[in-house]
């Protein structure tokens, strides 16, 4: 509570006022217009939201020194409120004003209901409870818009290029592709084997290697061979002749030995002896046997299966499968993934060459002398060996070529099938995955959804507040709405409101209503030029009564209504005296549910009856009077303000019976108007205003001793004697009443004898 105004220092008129007049619970300050009354509540404002604003900008003109406020409050502390330096040293925030601010703020500006009031009056229907949600909500709202910001610096190097197109939340939530320069080059192949399909189609599979054997068993085989059915010495007797011939010589006398036993020859050709007594030509038949024959063919089938099958036909067969092979990989790379052909063909090659001349150089020895037996040279056999080792390679490389196959006939049906569009995505989607995890990128993105994290939860927040405040507003306006209602209703209103709802805009939360004129819904601001509206159907006394239903309606919802300081300054200002004695009213009853109810007005009549009606709480009673130096604060006796002419007629009268005095005239022409008031009070269908005693009496004679009698024979008879005395200090009566002698006994005896005329019947 506010015990009192020790100090206004350099404020509007005040230059320096002090006053030790306490305040109580209802505290009445009179002032005329223009004395700093509205001072007073802008200082009481700015003590409660502790802004300085509106006391700096009431910074009396031409003072040297700044605005200072010292104030006695009940807050605890040991010196109270104090505006020093531009800055309060402590805050009320339980006062809660009503002024010209008020509703400047919360309900319109001069003729017209803006976007602010609609803001503010939301928050001042919210109440306590309901703010904090409301300032919460923007708050969160607030916080999410600077996520926003944050989240658009850091997108910054996350440009459209970088991401391939891809929405930069989606980009930075790609996940990690292990082997991504691989997987996008087979996509990128993919796709572009997409677009040469039947190009494809017509490809062949890789060419198998074909490299023959040289089998070393089968030769040394037919190299050990000979004809086991000659002897040996008949076979050396025709080895020793034929080696006698020379070269090639088995081979002629083969021929010799068919000729001769073709045509049945008993001489010798060559020297015409008798053959059938040669015993050479026996070892000769039996040499040159069919035996023979087949032994030689079997040479010369080898001869010949060494000389086709690894011809040099072959081995250029071999170098162009290899190059066939070369080129169809590279094609296919293009497309698939293979692995590389590894094969030294030169080495092979030479490796060949020389097995295949170390295994004909021995057949061909073999053919000449078939009967000789021999074996393959270590030379010969390594040659071979060497040669035959290379099948494990070309095995191995086939295989290989045959799992390429596999994938390659594969990839000809997965091209077929293939969506390129889909295709397409892929290679997109690839490419932003390379490009998200990229070093700078990576970091950039990282950060992007930390901050895109903490923004989702303040959404969250913010969603889940807004439904606490949805819920609470739907709760809230209604009874708002009513409240409003039943105070427009206690002001004789000839409106109402209706559709007082809450609603959402960029700027925050508003508050919407309309105005119901004569059942008709009249829009607080005019859609189109020449429409009614809230600016052209209420008069000055109906804007300043809906203020005041808000305000008390307001008073009502709030939960820490016995705690607060309630200010109301010129609550009355253009109200009829209807609503100004239910301003009143109202008064009155918040004085007994607050803790304080502070009421400055210029209006004497307003503050004398709120003290009327809340005497029994000894209300203090303060006024602000021009000074020698502006304005200055001091008791007032409200008394002066309260009491009408018969209670100070009255009271005059009873003080002269009680203490006498000097004024004795004056008390002599009080007796009269006395009565006359006690009369219109006792008797007013008899006495109205205006009636004289006289006239008066002539009709309570006309109707004495009758049913309809007004006053009794004696009190008529004595109301005439006082008022025939009263009559001769009026100048109505007697042309001398000022110099009319007084005589202090008799006046004394008619003043007694009025005060108990007037007193109970």
């Amino acid at each position: 509570m506010i015990n009192s105004l020790k100090l206004i220092r350099n404020i509007g008129q005040f230059d320096s006022a002090s006053t030790s007049a306490s305040m109580s619970d209802v505290t009445l300050i009179y002032a005329e217009n223009g004395r700093g009354k509205t001072t007073i509540a802008a200082i009481l404002r700015s003590l409660s939201t502790g802004e300085a604003l509106p006391i700096l900008e009431r910074r009396r003109l031409g003072a040297n020194n700044p605005p200072k406020v010292v104030i006695s409050n009940t807050d605890g502390s040991p010196f109270g409120a104090m505006f020093i330096d531009g800055a309060w040293n402590t805050t009320l925030p339980q006062i809660v004003i009503f002024d010209d601010d008020f509703v400047d703020r919360n309900v319109y500006s001069g003729l017209v209901v803006e976007a602010d009031h609609r803001r503010h009056l939301h928050e001042l229907i919210l109440g306590t409870e309901g703010g904090i949600l409301g300032r919460e909500l923007q708050e969160l709202v607030t916080q999410v818009e600077a996520h926003n910001t944050t989240l658009r610096s850091l997108a910054a190097p996350l440009t459209d290029a970088v991401r391939s197109g891809i929405p930069i939340d989606e980009f930075c939530r790609l996940s990690r592709t292990a082997d991504i320069n691989e997987a996008l080059e087979d996509a990128e192949r993919l796709l572009a084997a997409t677009f040469q399909e039947s190009e494809i189609r017509a490809a062949k599979l890789l060419p198998r290697i074909i490299v023959p054997a040289i089998d070393v068993n089968t030769l040394g085989n037919i190299l050990a061979r000979g004809l086991p059915f000659i002897d040996n010495l008949a076979l050396e007797q025709v080895k020793t002749h034929l080696s006698k011939i020379g070269p090639d010589g088995e081979t002629w006398v083969a021929e010799g030995m068919q000729r001769v036993d073709a045509q049945h020859l008993e001489v010798c050709p060559f020297c015409s002896q008798n053959l059938n007594t040669s015993l050479v030509l026996g070892h000769y038949r039996a040499y040159f046997s069919a035996a023979y024959n087949e032994h030689v063919k079997a040479i010369e089938n080898i001869l010949a299966s060494l000389e086709l099958q690894h011809s040099g036909d072959v081995l250029a067969e071999l170098e162009r499968s290899t190059r066939i092979l070369a080129e169809r990989r590279t094609f296919w790379n293009q497309y698939l993934t293979l692995q590389e052909f590894e094969l030294d063909t030169a080495a092979l090659a030479q490796d060949w060459r020389a097995a295949r001349e170390s295994a004909l150089v021995a057949m061909r020895a073999k053919l000449a002398s078939p009967l000789t037996i021999s074996t393959l040279d270590t030379a010969a056999v390594n040659a071979i060996e060497k040669f035959n080792a290379w099948r494990g390679t070309i095995n191995n490389l086939n295989e290989t070529i045959s799992v390429a196959n596999q994938s390659i006939d594969a990839a000809k049906e997965r091209f077929g099938a293939s969506d390129v569009h889909l295709l397409q995505n892929d290679v997109v989607k690839l490419k932003a995955i390379k490009a998200r995890y990229s070093p700078d990128i990576s970091s950039a993105c990282d950060a992007y959804l930390t901050e895109l994290a903490a923004k989702s939860l303040t959404e969250i927040k913010r969603a889940n507040v807004k439904t606490a405040l949805e819920d609470y507003r739907k709760q809230k306006f209604p009874n708002y709405e009513s409240l409003i209602n039943q105070y427009l209703g206690r002001f004789d209103a000839t409106f109402r409101l209706t559709q007082v709802t809450a609603t959402d805009t960029r700027a925050g939360p508003a508050c919407n209503y309309s105005v119901i004129i004569n059942a008709i819904p009249v829009a607080i601001s005019a859609e189109r030029v020449g429409e009614p509206s809230f600016r052209s159907t209420l008069s000055s006394g109906d804007r300043n009564t809906l203020a005041l239903a808000f305000f008390f309606a307001s008073l009502d919802e709030d939960s820490q209504l016995a705690s607060r300081i309630v200010v109301i300054d010129d609550p009355a200002s253009s109200l009829d005296d209807h609503r100004a004695l239910t301003t009143v009213h109202e008064i009155r009853r918040l004085a007994e549910q607050t803790a304080q109810v502070i009421v400055l007005s210029h209006n004497k009549s307003l503050l004398c009856r709120i003290w009327e009606g809340v005497k029994n709480a000894n209300p203090s009673t303060l006024q602000v009077i021009r000074g020698p130096n502006g304005s200055t604060l001091e008791r007032w006796d409200v008394n002066d303000g309260v009491a009408t002419d018969h209670d100070r007629n009255h009271a005059l009268l009873s003080s002269f019976v009680k203490d006498g005095g000097t004024n004795t005239r004056e008390v002599a022409q009080a007796i009269r108007p006395t009565l006359e008031s006690y009369l219109r009070v006792v008797v007013p269908e008899h006495f109205p205003a205006s009636s004289l005693i006289g006239p008066f009496l002539s009709k309570c004679d006309q109707k004495m001793s009758t049913p309809n009698e007004i006053l009794s024979a004696e009190k008529s008879r004595e109301l005439k004697e006082i008022n025939d005395y009263a009559c001769r200090y009026h100048h109505d009566n007697n042309p001398s009443w000022k110099t009319e002698a007084i005589n202090d006994a008799e006046l004394l005896s008619f003043v007694k004898r009025a005060l108990k005329f007037i007193g109970p019947m």
